[in-house]
Formats: C-alpha cells, structure tokens, sequence
C-alpha cells in the first residue's frame, strides 16, 4: 500500500500548480479515468454481450416451446446455447467487479493513519474543505449539512442522485425495449435476480458516498459518472 500511497502523492505533486489544495482530490479522479479507461475494452465487450442476447430472444423462446414439459432439458439447451454463441448472461458485471481493487486500495489508504510505518500525510489533503479522510458523519459533525465539509458532501450527493435518475431511466427503457421472457431466470442462474435490482443500483451508490473516506467517494463518484456516459454511448 506504500507503493500507491507514493504513486497517489507524486500525482498530486504534478497536479499542485493546477489545483492547489485539492490536487489529491484531483489525483484521485485521474487515477480513477484511467483505471475505467482500461476498462473500458470489457465495456465494450459487455456491450456486444447485450446485443448478442437480445438477438438470442427468439432461439430462447423456440427451446422453451420445444421442451416445455422438461425444465432441466429446457436449462440445459439455454445454457449450451450462450455457449455456443460465447455469450455470458453476466458479462455486464465483469467491468465493476474489476474495479473492486482499486476501489479497496483507495478506501484503505484513506483509513489508516500510518502508511508503511510512517503518518499517513495523504489525509491532511482536502477536497476544497472536506478532508479526504473524513466521512459525511464527520462532516455533520463540524459545521452540519450546510457548513463548508458539508457542503461537499451536498454537492457529491447532488451529482450521484443525477446519474443515478438518468441510469435508472435508461435501464427501464433498455428493458422494456429488450424484454427478458417470463421464466429466463430459472433456466439462466442468477439472471432474474440481477434484472430486478439493476435498475435501483445506482441508488445505492448515495449509501455508499455517505459511509466510506471522501477520498474512496471520490472514486466512486467518478466511476458512477463515467459509467453513465460510457453506456449512454456504447448503448445508444
């Protein structure tokens, strides 16, 4: 952890000139575009995934006919036939859960005071008055929702909300336009339950600005941004 701590500070050492007390803040968005710029390949892959089931649609209903009396004959066919095509029902979540060891590695060096045996100089950073160490209940805790921390966090959540409301349309149109036939959830684990809360995960990111380090929020925050123009252009 050492290591990035020194990569995270030399960052922030370049950005200094252009954003003074914030250039940590401003590392921290930078490291974040380019761990979803290399990202982004699988994205794109993700992408053709979803074309490629919807395409599957009427194969799909053609075994459910044919085998509608053998349910494990049915899930079998449904399987083999994403295997045949190398689809993944799932491949969507493959780019998120890559990002979790950036995201951990940011969220644990933001919450400890010591960093390879010596004080940890990256949490007297700030993003303008918020400490990039400190959480939302501490921001609460000096000066209240509306003093100068607070206010930061006020603005992230402003952000996040946004994103998340246009993500969440976007989600229900791509369904309603992409409908997953009634029973898809059985014959592909896992399917259903990812379809019915997908389009609210994006509501969960506010939990998440408010309980973790500022600097780990930051890196959401930006990553649930990126998220939103890289679908609406990869998806349009």
């Amino acid at each position: 952890m050492s290591v990035f701590a020194g990569l995270v500070e030399r960052l922030a050492d370049l950005l200094q000139p252009f954003f003074h007390a914030s250039a940590a803040a401003a590392a921290i968005v930078l490291f974040t575009a380019f761990v979803r710029l290399l990202l982004h390949p699988l994205s794109r892959a993700a992408a053709r995934g979803q074309r490629a089931r919807a395409r599957l649609q009427p194969r799909i209903a053609e075994l459910r006919a044919r085998h509608a009396g053998d349910s494990e004959r049915l899930q079998r066919e449904v399987l083999a036939l994403h295997a045949e095509e190398k689809v993944s029902p799932l491949s969507g979540c493959l780019p998120g859960l890559l990002q979790l060891p950036a995201f951990f590695l940011l969220y644990q060096l933001f919450s400890n005071t010591t960093v390879g045996g010596r004080s940890n100089g990256l949490l007297t950073h700030a993003l303008f008055a918020a400490p990039l160490g400190d959480r939302w209940a501490d921001a609460l805790g000096h000066g209240g929702p509306f003093g100068a921390a607070g206010l930061v966090y006020l603005v992230l959540f402003a952000l996040v909300a946004a994103v998340a409301t246009v993500t969440y349309r976007r989600t229900k149109r791509t369904t309603a336009a992409n409908p997953v036939p009634a029973g898809d959830g059985a014959q592909v684990p896992g399917l259903g339950a990812v379809i019915r809360v997908q389009p609210f995960l994006p509501f969960f990111t506010l939990v998440t600005v408010a309980v973790i380090p500022l600097a780990a929020a930051l890196y959401v925050v930006t990553s649930t941004t990126w998220s939103a123009v890289e679908r609406a252009v990869l998806y349009r």
